[in-house]
């Protein structure tokens, strides 16, 4: 008696699973095109906000080896400059940022478009505050030397975000170096 109880719950929790799992499978069928056009969509006013082109943006070829962090490098239809997309470690995961790069081999500015920072400290680098805006703002006009104040460089670090502002210095100076190959 006991184990037909027990094979009936079974029966039962299996089929609740079931109907579960295919409601979110509905579900995700239903809103997976949105968000990747969302995403995409994103993706592509940091490109606007980092290097402005009127005419858009063509994917340009690079040495995926010798750059494993550089996602996409993107030139401008205008001739002014390059956006180049890069995934990389960050203090508690990985970071998303695409970086403008001038024909000067300059960076335009930084865009961070997906993070697992810990609010209030590295998730301040992408905050649409003071203290982000004044952090990406470092960026403008730095070359391929680019380094951290405390390591001979420009840019001052986030208080609590060390790991996340060497993390952005570093994937900022391998977009100038990925578009100086691209170039050369």
């Amino acid at each position: 008696m006991k184990d037909n109880k027990i094979l009936k719950l079974a029966f039962v929790l299996l089929v609740i699973c079931a109907v579960t799992a295919g409601i979110l499978g509905v579900v995700n069928a239903l809103t997976a095109q949105r968000i990747y056009d969302m995403a995409h969509a994103k993706e592509f006013e940091a490109y606007a906000v980092v290097l402005e082109s009127s005419s858009g943006y063509s994917e340009v070829s690079f040495d995926k080896e010798a750059f494993p962090t550089v996602d996409s490098i993107m030139s401008s239809n205008d001739g002014n400059g390059y956006v180049v997309k890069s995934t990389f470690s960050g203090a508690q995961g990985s970071i998303t940022m695409v970086c403008g790069v001038d024909n000067d081999l300059k960076c335009t500015g930084i865009s961070i478009i997906e993070h697992s920072e810990t609010s209030g400290l590295g998730a301040v680098a992408a905050a649409n505050s003071a203290a982000g805006d004044a952090f990406r703002a470092q960026f403008i006009g730095q070359g391929s030397d680019i380094a951290l104040s405390k390591a001979g460089g420009s840019i001052d670090a986030l208080a609590g975000a060390t790991i996340t502002s060497n993390a952005v210095t570093g994937a900022t100076a391998t977009s100038i170096a990925a578009v100086e190959s691209v170039k050369a």
